[in-house]
């Protein structure tokens, strides 16, 4: 009897553990992201407060990363004042934080093209974690490590300027 209660008790707390194995989403209690800025140029993404880097992170850009977003399909990452506005935690990049392009001018440029300006610009995480991702990839998103972007999800809340620099 008591052999069988320790094999119950280990079984039990063996299950227990598995269940509080860490997930993809993290708690942050630091400081408030005040604001997001990407330096395209440096390939890094800041996360601040008051003018303070909380965080930084080496990025991937769209495959065209030189110059603003013009168009649906351009490969190029937007550059501007925008704002987070929606989350995704099933996203196929693991996870992901939306950012508000196309603003008014956005459009109104893609339109004067004859274009869609295009939309859906998140940052995010890997395609494939198995792989390290070489170069700019992505069809104009930000994007950072799996492990990054579950620091970055839990720190940075909708609303939050972002300021993309060329």
């Amino acid at each position: 009897m008591r052999r069988r209660n320790l094999l119950l008790g280990a079984t039990a707390a063996l299950t227990l553990g598995a269940c509080s194995a860490p997930g993809k989403f993290k708690r942050y209690n630091g400081p408030e992201v005040t604001s997001v800025v990407v330096n395209k140029g440096d390939r890094r993404m800041y996360l601040m407060h008051r003018g303070k880097v909380l965080q930084d992170y080496p990025i991937k850009l769209g495959f065209a990363p030189v110059g603003h977003k013009n168009f649906e399909g351009d490969g190029k990452t937007p550059e501007g004042l925008y704002r987070i506005d929606r989350r995704n935690p099933n996203s196929k990049f693991h996870l992901s934080i939306g950012v508000s392009y196309p603003n008014e001018l956005d459009r109104a440029y893609a339109e004067a093209l004859g274009r869609p300006p295009g939309g859906d610009i998140f940052i995010h995480g890997q395609k494939d974690p198995g792989k390290k991702d070489r170069g700019d990839w992505t069809w104009g998103c930000i994007s950072v490590t799996n492990k990054e972007i579950e620091e970055v999800y839990a720190m940075v809340r909708d609303g939050t300027p972002i300021i993309i620099n060329p």
